[in-house]
């Protein structure tokens, strides 16, 4: 194995691994197949793409593989992220990663989003060339307090075994990223983010992120075991709509992933796999005061400390 691209194999490796491992999860749980579509990228590398849709209990889940390379315009390496401008220089570049999304069917059961990636500008071997992101986060329409407090303690517990990791100031990334500045909301109850993470070396920060990757299930399907099969209501199921609504604005509209996929000619089916299968837009919704939902939207107006830590 060549030593230069070590790192690439690893995270190649181990992001088709996962897809894998959470594919047959939601395979058990849904009792439904999901499309695969194994596709190739003209300027460099490609994917594997999985979506299940209308199961039983998903009405759209997605785990998406992408392993790229080639050279990007100034345009894009701007949109790619890590704070590695390195003044124009070494615009080819290599990515890879997982990213997933699951919307169940039930509204009282929340979306989730993860995603981990690792990305190369030149040969990864320059200062300030290589660098690690991802993280997770929980979206519900209903807030259990509950649910936010596991699936944050889960991500916690990993941030406190390494040493490249900051719970605090991951938590306080993640708020701030997935915030809708035309709403002043957050997207949801918020999770970890990080990106630019290089640390004092790549293994470091591979075991970090693997770690994280891996604990992906047990933070999320204890949550969606307790609420995929409550009751909901009619109006219930249309405040997820609005909610779903929410989520599509900030993809579409601030999402940095989304921006650099569409940049760099990346598979477009791929690349919006992240929307839900149905969203709703209501003119001038206003939510009623003392209500489950407006319980929500306070907390996604004013984040909360869930483990007072």
């Amino acid at each position: 194995m060549s030593l230069v691209n070590e790192m690439r194999n690893k995270m190649v490796e181990m992001v088709h691994d996962l897809q894998d491992i959470i594919c047959e999860a939601i395979k058990t749980i849904d009792g439904t197949m999901y499309r695969e579509d194994v596709w190739t990228r003209e300027e460099g590398g490609g994917g594997r793409s999985r979506v299940f849709s209308e199961g039983n209990v998903f009405e759209k889940a997605g785990v998406n593989v992408s392993v790229v390379h080639g050279t990007l315009s100034p345009e894009a390496a701007e949109k790619m992220g890590g704070g590695h401008q390195l003044e124009g220089k070494d615009l080819d570049f290599f990515a890879t990663g997982i990213s997933l999304v699951l919307h169940p069917i039930n509204p009282m059961a929340p979306t989730v989003h993860a995603n981990y990636r690792y990305f190369e500008r030149g040969a990864g071997q320059a200062e300030g060339s290589w660098w690690f992101g991802g993280g997770a986060d929980l979206t519900p329409s209903y807030l259990f307090e509950e649910d936010a407090i596991h699936f944050h303690r889960i991500h916690k517990e990993v941030c406190d075994r390494h040493e490249i990791a900051d719970y605090n100031r991951f938590k306080s990334w993640c708020d701030e990223y997935f915030h809708i500045p035309h709403r002043n909301e957050g997207r949801g109850v918020g999770g970890i983010f990080f990106d630019n993470i290089h640390g004092s070396s790549k293994q470091e920060c591979f075991e970090f992120v693997n770690d994280c990757a891996h604990r992906f299930l047990d933070a999320y399907l204890p949550i969606l075991e307790r609420r995929k099969d409550l009751a909901y209501t009619v109006q219930q199921k249309e405040w997820q709509q609005i909610r779903r609504g929410r989520y599509v604005e900030f993809n579409l509209v601030y999402d940095r992933g989304t921006k650099f996929g569409l940049t760099t000619n990346g598979r477009i089916e791929s690349i919006l796999m992240s929307l839900p299968l149905t969203a709703r837009w209501e003119y001038c919704h206003e939510v009623p005061i003392g209500t489950e939902e407006e319980k929500l939207l306070t907390v996604l107006k004013n984040p909360m400390d869930w483990l007072g830590a």
